[in-house]
């Protein structure tokens, strides 16, 4: 389950469980310091772990925003919208434990609450990420489609043979409608990337009357009547973008909007041997 469906809005499971695991970890490396040396010693541990964590966050996305910076550079502000996905975890993981243990050796005290204090995060993460399916390489959903012409198709059958992003939108779908022209782009120029539009649960008439009133001419656009692809690939929440090599391999998947800075970085992924 990539997606967390609370009424009409959907969350990246992701970032929820990091967030869960990282308070879970604080709670515990306070807990230890407050048992063993005082209240004074688990407000240490607690303002510790957050300065850690969140330089190492700072890291993750430096990583990834700095070799990506030409497709930053025209809107500078777009650095502070993290819903691009943008991050290069292991970096930032081993910024957090690197400063985790350089204070550690400061105070020796605070080594022991704040060691089980990270090692407690990285273990919720790592077996919620294994329960939640986060980490699975679910095949391309199978599941029929149609294309606005009426022709008929099984989804697996239209991403063989070579690198292929399944994006999943509809028209009342504000982020999809924002994300659309990024991706109609990268449709055009990424010509060795096969795209697929594929709509959740409108018909041919709502879905050509959209792209005609936004002047957008994309290739590959197919109709999920039964939005059935989304749960078979663990989201239910729109837009969803799924990632797969030339072998129908899950190399990524992106829940909400993904802007044009991420998804460069994702397709040049997907197209390295």
């Amino acid at each position: 389950m990539i997606s967390l469906q609370l009424g009409p809005l959907a969350f990246p499971t992701s970032p929820l469980l990091w967030l869960a695991a990282l308070f879970l970890g604080q709670w515990l490396a306070r807990r230890w310091a407050g048992a063993r040396l005082g209240p004074e010693a688990a407000q240490a541990a607690g303002d510790a772990f957050w300065r850690c964590v969140l330089a190492g966050f700072v890291v993750s996305r430096l990583a990834f925003v700095v070799p990506a910076w030409a497709d930053y550079a025209a809107s500078p502000w777009s650095v502070l919208d993290l819903r691009d996905g943008g991050w290069a975890p292991a970096w930032g993981v081993l910024a957090a434990s690197a400063l985790l243990a350089l204070r550690a050796g400061r105070q020796p005290g605070l080594a022991l609450p704040l060691g089980a204090g990270g090692m407690c995060a990285l273990l919720i993460w790592a077996g919620g990420s294994t329960a939640l399916g986060l980490h699975q390489q679910v095949p391309v959903p199978d599941v029929p489609v149609v294309a606005l012409d009426g022709r008929e198709a099984r989804l697996p059958a239209l991403a063989q043979g070579r690198p292929t992003v399944i994006n999943l939108w509809a028209t009342w779908c504000a982020p999809c409608r924002a994300e659309m022209p990024v991706l109609a782009q990268a449709a055009r120029e990424q010509t060795q990337v096969q795209f697929l539009f594929l709509n959740q649960g409108e018909n041919a008439a709502t879905v050509q009357r959209y792209l005609s009133r936004e002047g957008l001419d994309l290739p590959g656009v197919w109709l999920d009547a039964r939005s059935a692809a989304g749960p078979a690939a663990g989201s239910e929440g729109l837009p969803t973008t799924l990632f797969y090599d030339a072998s129908g391999r899950l190399a990524h998947r992106h829940v909400g909007l993904i802007t044009e800075a991420a998804l460069k970085a994702r397709l040049q992924a997907l197209r390295a041997p």
